[in-house]
């Protein structure tokens, strides 16, 4: 009897074994269409390119400062191989953005994203097909860029969809947001990147005594993080004391940073709004910054690098209403740290977002 049942559980399993087996050959979902861009809680998919993109002998790889690409992944999904040739149809999706900025902020247009594929714009370019040959799941999109002179108090983004069509022979992925991408766009420097703004104090201007010195309050306003965004290669720009991108009269605000230097050296301050906004840098101190490095006791491959930026020190006017003006003396140091992964040679894979 004893024998009897272990030859029934043997056939059990021989016929679980192959229907499994039979699951393994048999495509169990679809072969849809999709890009790889997870949006996040603002609707889209945050990329960092470097503003320049370099070969391994540090030249410009993509033909000359301020051009670089970005290779965005299109998938084939199920739980098969691909087993057709497609060519796969990529268009510009100025719709679904005009949704998003409208759902977001309303009539509210100094706050919208703006269109970098839009016509008449030179800062991307791409194929608007891709080739997919059977046995391929995957392939990359290249992005081309050229950010020479661009404005980043513009929040740029790239708006691209996946086209159906009865005669292509595939279908786009049902879900929206897997057939169409939204990607915000932040070129990079060697200086860019979100600062610790816990050692930069704002106060506000109360008045002066009689000889001219400003009173202050005593109470300061400090931020988490202050942004600072490129404009070119040696510079950036950060937004003056408490704006930030949220503020839509944040273009007035603009204060460049030139780091005057490769690891250390004086940085010079600079805005083309001054006389608007009452810029005026504190004479009596000169900004300086430096780059170091250390890599980390517990997984030896990563790098820490950070970037001091000292002896910040100015002042400027908000107007946060026409005829109000309140006066901030805006004074510290900034830190930014990068997290750099020395095992990826791709430089915008191998820092730690």
């Amino acid at each position: 009897m004893k024998k009897i049942y272990t030859l029934a559980a043997l056939a059990a399993m021989i016929v679980l074994g192959a229907s499994c087996n039979s699951e393994w050959t048999e495509e169990q979902y679809e072969h849809y269409i999709s890009f790889s861009s997870r949006l996040d809680s603002k609707g889209v998919t945050n990329i960092y390119v470097p503003y320049s993109r370099h070969d391994k002998d540090g030249n410009y790889a993509e033909g000359g400062e301020g051009r670089s690409n970005y290779q965005l992944p299109v998938l084939v999904s199920g739980s098969t191989d691909n087993a057709q040739n497609l060519t796969i149809h990529i268009a510009h999706d100025p719709d679904t953005l005009g949704i998003l900025n409208y759902a977001r902020y309303a009539t509210r247009e100094e706050l919208y994203y703006k269109d970098m594929g839009m016509e008449g714009m030179k800062y991307a370019s791409y194929s608007e097909t891709l080739p997919i040959t059977a046995g391929q799941n995957k392939r990359l999109l290249d992005i081309k860029f050229d950010f020479r002179n661009i404005d980043m108090s513009e929040k740029w983004v790239l708006p691209l969809q996946i086209v159906d069509d009865p005669s292509y022979g595939y279908q786009s992925h049902p879900r929206k947001d897997y057939a169409k991408a939204i990607l915000r766009i932040f070129p990079f420097n060697d200086y860019s990147g979100d600062y610790s703004g816990t050692g930069l104090t704002n106060k506000v201007v109360t008045g002066y005594d009689n000889k001219g010195n400003p009173i202050e309050t005593a109470e300061s306003i400090t931020k988490a993080s202050i942004r600072g965004y490129v404009v070119d290669e040696q510079n950036i720009f950060t937004y003056a004391g408490i704006v930030d991108e949220d503020y839509t009269d944040r273009k007035d605000y603009k204060i460049k940073f030139t780091f005057n230097g490769d690891k250390n050296g004086p940085v010079t301050l600079y805005c083309e709004n001054a006389e608007k906004i009452g810029f005026e840098v504190n004479k009596e101190v000169t900004p300086s910054f430096r780059v170091s490095s250390s890599m980390d006791e517990a997984r030896p491959y990563l790098e820490h690098r950070y970037v001091i930026i000292n002896n910040i020190d100015y002042y400027f006017n908000y107007m946060p209403v026409e005829g109000t003006s309140i006066r901030y003396h805006v004074k510290g140091t900034l830190t930014l740290s990068r997290d750099i992964n020395t095992q990826i040679p791709d430089e915008d894979q191998a820092i730690e977002w």
